[in-house]
């Protein structure tokens, strides 16, 4: 049986709060932008970073990163889709190179931690001159996780999708999570799934919020010195919370993202940013 996970006690975000002004500054051509990227809001606060899960593109053709929603405090934003430039997205580590793209949606900080948690996530729209990647640091994600017959995620329609169904976490189950971030690349067996939010023995920590959490395809290599410390797999997750609980580290699932923008693509006639998301297979 399942278990219902613990309350919520930090989110992995240094949270960023919208200020008066916007950047206008526009990307260069040729930057690659993949998983496990550090990313910023206001170049004045390199501090306030989170991090990007998965790259790829909408039905729409629009270039797309997704990370985590409650890294955004702007609540006049919120659970809408932003046609602005308002909120510019960085990549922390090359501040001067401009913004890579801009928020599109992402649910206020507050609901997506209580009223709506299984619904923590953020589409970016990556601007003309980048090149969206599938290959991270230690990463490379090989397409979305489908898990056929698998429970429906909350947030689906009927039919659900094979991408939007569940992970199994019962003691019959060993799937498990391997993820990149700060402390590297960890990996870890999934121990319980509550609505789609997966909890896991694969560790992270403050920043890591939004960042990539991927499949480990039975009988491939896990990381390893042998291989460089590298995986490759389906993008299963992002990250989303540390808990009060064994193990602490809480992960909502790609099921919930994808149902959630499919649900908001159907109820709305001019479409949402990021629906029909798929995984970029750019190297």
């Amino acid at each position: 049986m399942l278990r219902r996970l613990c309350t919520f006690v930090a989110t992995l975000a240094v949270i960023w709060t919208m200020a008066v002004g916007t950047a206008t500054a526009q990307a260069e051509p040729g930057k690659r932008v993949y998983n496990a990227m550090q990313i910023v809001f206001s170049p004045s606060q390199p501090d306030a970073f989170c991090t990007i899960g998965a790259v790829g593109g909408d039905k729409y053709g629009h270039k797309i990163a997704i990370s985590a929603g409650h890294c955004i405090n702007a609540p006049t934003y919120a659970d809408r889709d932003i046609h602005e430039d308002v909120i510019p997205v960085y990549h922390r580590q090359d501040l001067a190179f401009g913004p890579i793209g801009y928020v599109r949606y992402f649910k206020d900080r507050e609901g997506s931690m209580t009223g709506h948690p299984t619904k923590d996530y953020m589409i970016i729209e990556l601007v003309a001159g980048v090149t969206p990647s599938s290959q991270g640091p230690l990463l490379k994600q090989t397409g979305e996780l489908e898990v056929p017959g698998g429970r429906v995620s909350p947030n689906a329609l009927s039919p659900a999708l094979d991408n939007e169904r569940l992970l199994g976490a019962d003691l019959f189950n060993n799937n498990e999570l391997v993820v990149s971030g700060q402390l590297g690349i960890w990996y870890g067996r999934v121990t319980n799934n509550s609505n789609g939010i997966y909890q896991s023995h694969a560790q992270h920590k403050a920043g890591d919020s939004g960042g990539p959490a991927i499949w480990h395809v039975p009988g491939s290599e896990y990381p390893s010195q042998a291989n460089g410390f590298h995986a490759s797999g389906p993008w299963a997750g992002i990250t989303k919370a540390i808990v009060l609980g064994i193990p602490p580290y809480v992960y909502t699932s790609s099921a919930n993202i994808l149902a959630d923008l499919r649900a908001r693509d159907t109820a709305t006639p001019a479409g949402v940013y990021g629906a029909g998301f798929k995984v970029t297979a750019n190297p």
